[in-house]
């Protein structure tokens, strides 16, 4: 089963194959989490979604979370807002770090987000959304993505329509998650809409899925029914770095990688911890570390009281030993 040998570019980025990509996540698509998933051979990888309000105030929290690491790239930053000049002037910041790419998300779905007219929001006012992202385009050289959902709701699914309008005003690939906004995250991805994206013999630009590929298996199913230039992965490849290396594997060979074993499970979860540390602080990198514990070690029999050593303990050198332990006995 031969890798797809076709190139996908993204105004001047290039990217071999079917390319693999890290879907912005808060609070776990940060450069410890990012540095790993490139270990784990993911194409392009975007930070978490930025607040353009917050960028343009100087807060601290966006400032960092705009800062990207040459060894990281390609990368893109991705940013969220209600207000067109707002967005504007923080793109004019951005494009002191260089990003390799530039997206703007119409897409998250969260009621803190949504009620300030952000995200996901904006499908309820399609010629803003358009409007919007037209400025975007004009205001910078860098290449400007678009990640979006299917519609508002059932009755208001128009990515379709959407897409064709983004293309049209200059915007140069789009991800697109297979739910509405009222779905949440609830449900199973419908990705039907996202292939008649793909399958629109007007759109010319990469069109990529997002949405439930939790498997190499499921991954090269979508991509040959639904015909799309690449998967954007987010859930799945929480505490699961390894997802990107074992679908580029499936996809090449037809062969299913062997999972990682405890030993490299431990190795994992000790950079994640360590780079943490380094990037927010000992109490913050210890404290935001314990939600991907659990993943990192499900479906080991007896594990639970270790993961919730782990889960509480706030001394590093304590979590070291529960680190060798877990090692040592699941070996």
């Amino acid at each position: 089963m031969p890798q797809n040998s076709k190139m996908v570019q993204i105004g001047q980025l290039v990217l071999d194959g079917f390319p693999l990509l890290l879907a912005p996540m808060e609070d776990v698509s940060d450069p410890p989490f990012r540095s790993l998933c490139k270990e784990q051979q993911c194409d392009l990888m975007y930070t978490e979604f930025v607040s353009v309000e917050g960028l343009i105030r100087d807060a601290d929290k966006s400032l960092k979370k705009i800062e990207l690491y040459e060894d990281e790239r390609p990368m893109g930053i991705q940013i969220f807002g209600a207000e067109i000049e707002s967005m504007i002037k923080a793109v004019h910041m951005i494009e002191e770090v260089t990003p390799d790419l530039l997206d703007i998300n119409f897409g998250c779905p969260v009621k803190k987000v949504v009620n300030k007219g952000c995200g996901a929001a904006l499908l309820q006012d399609i010629p803003k959304m358009v409007e919007m992202t037209k400025r975007v385009v004009q205001a910078t050289q860098i290449p400007v993505t678009v990640k979006t959902r299917l519609g508002w709701n059932e009755q208001s699914k128009n990515v379709v329509e959407v897409a064709e309008r983004l293309q049209d005003i200059g915007i140069q690939a789009i991800s697109i998650h297979g739910r509405t906004r009222s779905q949440l995250y609830q449900g199973n991805a419908d990705w039907t809409l996202i292939g008649e994206v793909k399958n629109n013999p007007r759109m010319h630009i990469p069109v990529f899925g997002n949405g439930d590929i939790d498997s190499p298996q499921k991954a090269l199913e979508y991509k040959n029914r639904f015909g799309v230039d690449g998967i954007m992965i987010g859930r799945a490849a929480i505490g699961n770095p390894w997802i990107f290396r074992e679908i580029k594997h499936f996809i090449s060979t037809g062969e299913v990688f062997p999972e990682p074993g405890i030993e490299e499970r431990v190795r994992v979860i000790r950079k994640h911890l360590d780079a943490g540390i380094q990037w927010k602080g000992l109490r913050t990198g210890i404290m935001e570390m314990r939600k991907h514990y659990a993943r990192y070690l499900r479906g080991y029999e007896g594990i639970k009281p270790y993961r919730m050593a782990l889960s509480t303990e706030i001394d590093l050198e304590k979590i070291y030993l529960v680190l060798s332990e877990i090692t040592e006995n699941y070996k």
